[in-house]
């Protein structure tokens, strides 16, 4: 499968003005391709197949291989205890009832560990069921709550700071809640390694991927605008010459601060397709691409907001379809990457709109998953 035939399949909602424009890359079978089609945003110039844009929560498997890369390297342990590298986590406290005042909390029955934060069973995150003062005081805080906002966050020392004035909305371990455990993981991360995020995911997993146009910084000649749909209307979400994403962040965000290409991505996908690489090990990747939710999990309120009745690995989204096991995630910013490893396969679709298109998302998945059924 090549990227014409993908794009084929959402040519028509992009030329419709669904998207001003779209990226579509394949990794099959070991051979990469890319195309674009549309423009950089209405009335835009013809977008570029190698253009840099925003991945929002296609972070999270990036940040997601970086952890396992650092336990390989023994840095830090899948079970080591949060606190052992944020001190200020420690000893936390649990909501008696998830609508109920920050104030009324129990212990914790255990503490937070690395795999929590990577499974995203912290015990805190988005609530969709109820009404919660203590996501409210979250917000209140500038802990990063909504779209990305590379100028948003404190540094990560004030952050951890205010995040350890909150309880858990949960016992740690025992629900899966989107999305703020990669906020700490990427702390976590920085701390283990004795240097900022930015510089331990360069070093550990970009630099040797040759992922050379991801980080969290973009270059201005190929960024392209993002976009906000106002109705039948777009509106820019975050331009290019004047991005807030031209600067270093005070807070690298694991949960979805990284700009990436097309190419870049796939490279990403390939080392898991490929056992790791060298890289990761083959157990890594296979821990990384396995759910680890119970049925109960699953069907959770903020499962079964994100998930849609599949799976949780580290970092990913898993479910079985009716081609096999498809495992990836997308940005809310209008990213989608999936792998279908049992058909040595990988897809990504890179568009600027939030909320993402949910016809081109839907078009770009079934064209796939239909090739491959024949």
């Amino acid at each position: 499968m090549r990227a014409a035939e993908v794009m084929s399949g959402i040519r028509a909602q992009v030329d419709a003005g669904r998207v001003p424009g779209a990226i579509v890359g394949v990794r099959h079978g070991g051979r990469t391709t890319v195309e674009a089609a549309g423009a950089t945003g209405p009335g835009g110039d013809p977008l570029r197949a190698d253009a840099v844009v925003r991945i929002s929560s296609n972070t999270k498997p990036v940040v997601a291989a970086l952890a396992l890369r650092l336990v390989q390297d023994g840095l830090l342990a899948l079970h080591d205890p949060v606190e052992r590298f944020l001190p200020a986590l420690a000893d936390r406290r649990v909501l008696r009832a998830i609508d109920g005042p920050p104030e009324d909390t129990v212990p914790a029955e255990r503490a937070v560990t690395v795999e929590d934060l990577l499974s995203m069973r912290m015990g805190f995150g988005w609530v969709w069921e109820s009404d919660c003062p203590t996501v409210e005081r979250a917000t209140g805080l500038g802990l990063g709550f909504g779209p990305p906002d590379p100028t948003g966050p404190p540094a990560p020392d004030e952050w951890v700071a205010r995040f350890a004035t909150l309880p858990l909305l949960e016992q740690p371990g025992a629900v899966w809640r989107y999305e703020m455990s990669f906020a700490v993981l990427g702390a976590v991360l920085a701390r283990a390694a004795g240097q900022p995020l930015d510089v331990v995911l360069a070093e550990r997993l970009c630099g040797p991927l040759g992922m050379v146009d991801t980080g969290f910084v973009a270059d201005p000649a190929r960024l392209v605008p993002s976009y906000a749909r106002d109705g039948d209307a777009l509106t820019v979400f975050d331009g290019a010459s004047d991005s807030r994403w031209l600067a270093p962040p005070a807070f690298p965000d694991a949960r979805g601060g990284l700009v990436s290409t097309a190419a870049d991505l796939l490279r990403f996908a390939g080392m898991l397709l490929d056992d790791g690489a060298g890289l990761l090990t083959p157990a890594s990747v296979a821990a990384m691409t396995t759910d680890r939710l119970t049925p109960e999990q699953r069907g959770g309120p903020s499962a079964a907001t994100f998930l849609d009745s599949g799976g949780w690995g580290y970092g990913v989204g898993v479910v079985e379809t009716p081609v096999g096991r498809r495992y990836g995630w997308a940005g809310g910013l209008g990213t989608l990457w999936y792998s279908w490893p049992g058909h040595d396969l990988a897809a990504v679709l890179l568009t600027q709109v939030l909320p993402p298109d949910a016809e081109v998302f839907g078009a770009f998945t079934t064209t796939i998953q239909d090739a491959l059924s024949r």
